[in-house]
């Protein structure tokens, strides 16, 4: 008898450490085979961010706080944004800030403060009461702690992807934003890609009917690349970490068209990965010594299931010679929209032309629409904000011009006081797959459950729209 009752209480003290006794690393419950991530509480006097704006800024200040790689393009763009006004320049390295005041003086517009060398001058430029914006474009490691610091002087900001590694991290920025009322955007470019945007605009105006599955990667061989990273910061993470550490601009496009945390949301996840065949190779040839540890598996794939009966398709691979591609693949009950490595557009057999129905025999029969049909749903529906800038968005540049738009977007709505295209929830999800998808791995593939971020206000907002005025 005594032996069951401390089996009994043995049970017991398992249930209520959960943790402890389950095998959940710290933070998480492992519940019916499925991690759980245990969210924190909305502190008090705390309220979310959804379709929150501020007050109308006239004339936008900024701050930049790293010029290595992405952040003199960033100033070189908002040189062309009217309503802005470059106020200071933060660097370890002088040499990017020369380069973002050469931007500067080619425009006319006065020189910035600068800040260089001292690896805590960032805090200075972040105290200044005369920036509104804190625009980060640092390594990863620092994405986090500066977005926080800069909020808590009082700053909205924008940070570069992923503005978050850790589910602390993350949690940390939403915090933060909602106790300060500041904004936290995440500096996703891909959103405004043109083929990505109108695809949207097509969605929701009912052209694939109900989407049902989404597809988004980043597949790009970084080798010509690595070394232009500082330090070589960014081949050193992917030696230390598993999942799927830059999933950005593949989930977000799919994510809006999913209307996620606006009537619908991430709910489970499963990960896997293969072995680093690749990476401890790059890792000798470019840092110069042995990694037998190397972490990250040349392709990493995520799959996800909505709350809502949605799937998605998320993979990164860095490592390999395959061709770029961030894949961007919708399946609706009504139509399919694919960007790599062939755009095109496929709808059901009536939308055929009547010398192309399709044969089952002849598997190229079930085909794209033709290019001309292709060119005129684009143009008939080109999105908003494209027809507004979209001659400019080309010429100024950055990636093609969508990271003009992300730019203008930005100040836009900061000047007419709307809410930012994306939130800090965005965020929260899209940065999400580091750690979560490397727990899946690390357990053999085990599903885990991704947080409502918002806190049970997922279903408030009904569909993802832009702000207009």
């Amino acid at each position: 008898m005594k032996k069951l009752l401390a089996k009994v209480a043995l049970v017991a003290i398992c249930a209520a450490t959960l943790g402890a006794c389950n095998n959940a690393p710290k933070g998480y419950t492992l519940k019916n085979g499925t991690y759980h991530y245990n969210v924190p509480a909305r502190p008090a006097g705390q309220h979310d961010m959804l379709a929150f704006a501020a007050e109308p800024i006239d004339t936008v200040r900024v701050g930049f706080i790293g010029l290595g790689m992405r952040g003199p393009g960033a100033v070189k763009r908002f040189t062309h944004i009217p309503g802005t006004k470059v106020v200071a320049l933060c660097d370890l390295n002088p040499k990017g800030v020369a380069e973002s005041q050469g931007y500067l003086a080619a425009a006319g517009q006065p020189a910035a403060e600068e800040y260089v060398g001292d690896p805590e001058a960032w805090k200075l430029l972040c105290q200044r009461d005369d920036i509104d914006l804190v625009y980060i474009a640092t390594d990863w490691a620092n994405h986090a702690p500066m977005g926080v610091y800069a909020m808590e002087q009082g700053k909205h900001v924008a940070i570069e992807v992923p503005a978050a590694m850790t589910m602390d991290e993350i949690w940390a920025l939403i915090n933060t934003s909602e106790r300060t009322r500041k904004h936290c955007i995440q500096l996703e470019n891909c959103v405004y890609d043109f083929f990505e945007i109108t695809t949207l605009n097509m969605a929701q105006q009912g052209l694939f009917g109900e989407i049902l599955h989404v597809e988004g990667a980043y597949i790009h061989n970084l080798d010509e690349y690595w070394s232009e990273y500082w330090n070589n910061w960014r081949l050193k993470y992917n030696a230390k970490a598993r999942g799927d550490i830059y999933a950005t601009h593949g989930i977000g496009p799919v994510c809006q068209v999913l209307d996620i945390h606006r009537g619908d949301r991430m709910k489970t996840l499963v990960a896997m990965d293969t072995k680093p065949a690749n990476g401890p190779k790059i890792y000798k040839k470019h840092i110069g010594e042995e990694c037998p540890t190397f972490a990250q598996g040349d392709h990493t794939m995520t799959m996800i299931r909505t709350e809502k009966g949605k799937t998605i398709h998320i993979q990164h691979d860095v490592l390999t010679p395959r061709p770029y591609s961030r894949m961007y693949q919708l399946t609706g009950t009504a139509g399919f929209a694919n960007k790599y490595p062939v755009q095109g557009y496929c709808f059901h057999a009536e939308e055929l032309p009547n010398d192309a129905a399709p044969e089952l025999d002849n598997l190229n029969s079930h085909k794209f629409v033709p290019e001309d049909v292709k060119a005129a749903l684009m143009e008939k529906y080109k999105h908003p904000i494209v027809k507004d800038i979209e001659e400019m968005a080309k010429k100024v540049g950055g990636h093609g011009g969508m990271d003009y738009i992300m730019d203008y977007r930005l100040v836009y709505c900061l000047r007419n006081g709307l809410p930012l295209d994306m939130d800090v929830y965005d965020l929260a999800e899209w940065c999400c797959l580091a750690e979560l998808g490397a727990l899946s791995i690390e357990h053999n593939s085990a599903p885990v459950e991704v947080p409502d971020f918002t806190r049970g206000g997922w279903n408030k907002i009904q569909g993802y729209r832009h702000a207009m005025k």
